[in-house]
């Protein structure tokens, strides 16, 4: 039977994911690369990393395949992460800036005085904060000579990670991207659909370095030379993570929402074929663009923090051994016991939009244990989604009625209960969690003919469980309450 293969390009690590057109997974690799934080706030990829998990993974999962089968590649990817190479050798620049990264607050507080927020809010859909692409173009432009002298010598190609891959893959043959990354930039217009100049100007960035728009389906370019494969295998198929697991969620359409669980969180709804307009500080987005005029858009509430947290409870405090041991270790408590954790490590998301929020546990007390703060780390996961819910449904003017959970946190049965009884409403969980990596599957054989319509994708969703509410709602005020006391701590200007 013929294949296909997606490419899910992460934060922490790169994950290969090989599915017959049945859809049943045949082979899946995963490859973790280092992080780079030069100075408190930055963070940074090594672009030459990611392209050896890439190649590596992509050799795992196809050495005991017939990989003349391989019908179409599907590309999935960190979005605002922004990459700098030259365009004759491919070699990297300088190390990619990661979308936590937060060096450009000050610059978009100069933005923000400069035009104010509804400049870019109405052309964009996204406010204007440090996450997003193009204040990192802008600072790397100034701060970084190689990356100017390539500009000025028009050897600088720039993009997020679907554009770099798209470059490495094909032999350098492209510089392209696709809608649901450009969206995410600052530069592009979200309903004219092409990088705008005033947007441009305002960012002090080129107009003219910006990848060439191709629709998130279709043919992008063929392998040439990559991890052993044969030429000539096309890309057919490309979305930033986030709206990859949108459509990996089959939340195909209006109305229909989903909350992966990554380094970060993510809620997105697909809102159809116009762009909702938040005025509670969410984001209004692609979800993805079949062809030049056929769009889809979504509303996107996101979280900074999620697994990241747990990452930081192994990595820097030292709480547990592995990620996997932090739900055993909450669930011996019944409670956080009133503590209180805010997961502000790198500012707030959504809806606060706070780059200079510190992380913060409150409510400690002598009788605090390791396993009350364990169980706060993952409450405070679950707490972030209240407030982009609640924005959420004041934006839509009616409740959610459910939400679709994946990611590898969503594996985790106490935070996604916990989740469910904060959020006051039904939680469903996919039998095949890495959504983001089935997203890039659907796109590429969408795009190479494969599957015709949503209608296909949509008969392939299959449910594991399902999680209800299971506190009362003066206990889900209550809790909500303690939360909300938190946040403005976190967030006080002192």
């Amino acid at each position: 039977m013929n294949t296909i293969l997606a490419i899910d390009q992460g934060t922490t690590g790169t994950t290969a994911v090989l599915m017959d057109t049945s859809l049943n997974p045949l082979a899946e690799a995963s490859s973790d690369f280092d992080q780079h934080f030069p100075q408190p706030g930055w963070v940074e990829h090594d672009l030459e990393d990611i392209w050896t998990t890439v190649v590596q993974t992509v050799r795992e999962v196809t050495k005991h395949a017939d990989v003349r089968k391989i019908q179409a590649i599907g590309i999935t990817n960190q979005r605002e992460t922004v990459c700098f190479w030259d365009k004759k050798s491919g070699e990297a620049l300088a190390h990619a800036i990661v979308w936590q990264d937060r060096r450009t607050a000050e610059f978009c507080q100069q933005l923000r005085d400069k035009h104010g927020e509804s400049f870019f809010q109405e052309r964009t859909g996204l406010l204007v904060d440090p996450y997003f692409s193009g204040t990192k173009v802008s600072w790397a432009l100034k701060n970084w000579p190689a990356v100017a002298k390539a500009q000025k010598d028009g050897r600088l190609a720039i993009g997020t990670i679907d554009s770099f891959l798209l470059s490495r893959i094909s032999g350098g043959a492209v510089h392209s991207t696709e809608p649901s990354n450009a969206s995410r930039t600052l530069a592009f217009h979200l309903t004219k659909h092409k990088w705008d100049p005033e947007l441009c100007e305002a960012l002090e960035v080129p107009l003219d370095i910006w990848p060439e728009l191709c629709p998130s389906t279709g043919l992008f370019a063929v392998t040439e030379k990559f991890a052993g494969l044969p030429n000539g295998i096309p890309i057919t198929g490309i979305l930033g993570d986030q709206q990859a697991a949108l459509l990996g969620q089959a939340c195909v359409k209006e109305g229909m929402a989903k909350c992966t669980y990554g380094t970060g969180a993510f809620l997105l709804m697909n809102t159809g074929h116009k762009p909702a307009k938040s005025t509670h500080r969410l984001l209004s987005t692609v979800a993805w663009a079949r062809s030049p005029d056929k769009y889809t858009y979504a509303l996107e509430g996101s979280t900074f923090i999620a697994g990241a947290a747990v990452q930081w409870l192994r990595d820097g405090l030292k709480f547990i051994n592995s990620a996997a041991e932090i739900e055993a270790l909450a669930g011996s408590v019944p409670s956080a016991d009133g503590v209180v954790f805010v997961p502000a490590l790198v500012g707030l998301g959504a809806p606060h939009w706070d780059p200079n929020a510190t992380g913060m546990f409150t409510g400690l007390t002598r009788g605090t244990t390791r396993a009350h703060m364990a169980r706060a780390v993952l409450e405070g996961i679950a707490f972030q989604n209240v407030d982009i819910l609640e924005a959420m449904q004041k934006d839509l003017g009616k409740p959610l009625a459910g939400l679709n959970v994946d990611g590898g946190a969503a594996a985790n049965n106490l935070l996604m209960q916990f989740q469910a009884d904060v959020l006051g409403i039904e939680l469903k969980r996919p039998e095949y969690l890495e959504t983001t990596s089935l997203g890039a599957i659907f796109a590429a054989g969408l795009g190479a003919g494969i599957w015709t319509d949503f209608a296909d994708i949509e008969k392939t969703w299959r449910q594991d469980r399902m999680f209800r509410p299971g506190i009362t709602d003066s206990q889900r005020v209550e809790a909500i309450k303690r939360w909300r006391s938190a946040v403005a701590r976190c967030t006080a200007k002192v």
